[in-house]
């Protein structure tokens, strides 16, 4: 079953997609070299206090941190660590989320750690960002979930193959195990969202008003195939080439999608993609 959201509930989710880029926002600040991934956990604990929130990732099935740090080859998933210290010339995909009167915000994005990246890695993070905003702007009345996926899947195919370096074998692997999903009175919800179109899958429920999912993309720099670490959490490709993971978290509404863990609700990026955006409930 599909939650569908009403515009009261839908406020909330943005009252939590707030907290979740005011993490975006500190985090992005501290990942400095030298910083361990356990000290921008303590930064996102500090946000999500300061904003009276709770936070969605501490717990959740075991989880101990309150942010995902997924450094180079890591997907998904990187549990913080003191042991875990950032170096010039890494790149971070920090995951995170919050609640807000029980309705949940969840968004990740990728940072570059120093300077000197590789170009291969600038154009890795790219892609997957832009792959991303593809995918939120066929959120769409009447659009079938199908139709994000394919945005998605079509916007990474049509890219130029990336440079072959030290992190690359220069080609984009679409992530296969993991994917967006639905987002509401829980963090993971109905319906999973493909990040690639597959027949088997068939054409999905309909995009209505209500509709909220978290469209998160990850790619890597060579293989599509992953494999989890012994802490049973950390996601890494299998041929440890690096990888991106960029989500937002999405309302679909009666005038158009309303990207919930944006500051701006998504509307510069969106109107760059001929998209408008829908009003922000809380301007």
């Amino acid at each position: 079953m599909v939650q569908i959201k009403t515009p009261e509930q839908i406020a909330k989710m943005r009252e939590a997609g707030l907290v979740v880029a005011a993490i975006h926002a500190a985090t992005r600040e501290a990942a400095v070299p030298g910083a361990t991934t356990k000290d921008l956990d303590e930064v996102a604990r500090k946000v999500i206090a300061d904003h009276g929130a709770k936070s969605n990732f501490l717990g959740y099935g075991g989880f101990p941190a309150t942010i995902c740090t997924s450094v180079n080859e890591v997907v998904v998933h990187g549990i913080p660590s003191d042991d875990v210290v950032l170096k010039d010339g890494d790149i971070i995909s920090i995951d995170c989320g919050a609640i807000v009167d029980g309705w949940h915000g969840d968004a990740a994005y990728t940072a570059f750690v120093g300077s000197g990246h590789a170009p291969e890695l600038i154009e890795l993070s790219r892609v997957t960002e832009e792959s991303m905003w593809a995918g939120i702007a066929a959120m769409r009345n009447g659009n079938r979930l199908m139709d994000i996926s394919r945005a998605i899947e079509s916007y990474i195919r049509r890219q130029p193959r990336p440079s072959t370096g030290e992190h690359s074998l220069g080609k984009f692997g679409i992530i296969e195990d993991y994917g967006g999903h639905g987002i509401g009175t829980e963090m993971h919800m109905d319906p999973h969202l493909l990040n690639y179109v597959t027949r088997k899958r068939g054409k999905g429920p309909k995009l209505v008003p209500g509709f909220c999912l978290a469209i998160e993309p990850m790619v890597s720099l060579g293989t599509p195939r992953t494999e989890v670490l012994e802490d049973d959490w950390t996601v890494i490709t299998t041929d440890g080439t690096w990888s991106s993971h960029w989500e937002h978290s999405v309302a679909l509404t009666e005038e158009g999608p309303l990207v919930l863990t944006s500051p701006d609700g998504g509307k510069a990026k969106l109107a760059e993609l001929g998209v408008t955006a829908a009003p922000d409930p809380l301007a």
